[in-house]
């Protein structure tokens, strides 16, 4: 059995295995994994959701003409938060995520 680990995105889940294959054929899978599902809040996911959101408001937020125009845009941005070694203020601490989503990690305390 393999761990499957993913966002709580509602898609994300044994049933979208079977929209679009025969039953047989996604009960097969489904039973391969272990489906594990990030926290919805605390979750590294958000950190990259974070800086998506500032490419798409300081970078994005215009038409960009030509593929390569895009990418010299985006570089130049991603140098640019770099130099400036810009850190998230995340306030969830460890003690807090062990404390919020302790029963998540049933597994982790028994080994």
């Amino acid at each position: 059995m393999f761990s499957l680990v993913q966002d709580n995105l509602n898609t994300h889940h044994g049933g979208s295995f079977y929209k679009w294959l025969e039953p047989a054929a996604a009960h097969q899978l489904v039973s391969r994994f272990e489906w594990v599902y990030t926290p919805k809040h605390a979750s590294w996911l958000n950190m990259a959701e974070l800086e998506f959101s500032a490419l798409q408001r300081q970078c994005l937020n215009r038409r960009i003409p030509t593929v390569e125009r895009l990418r010299d845009e985006v570089e130049t941005w991603v140098r640019t938060r770099d130099t400036a070694r810009l850190k998230l203020n995340w306030q969830f601490s460890t003690q807090d995520a062990r404390r919020s989503f302790g029963r998540h990690y049933k597994a982790i305390r028994n080994n």
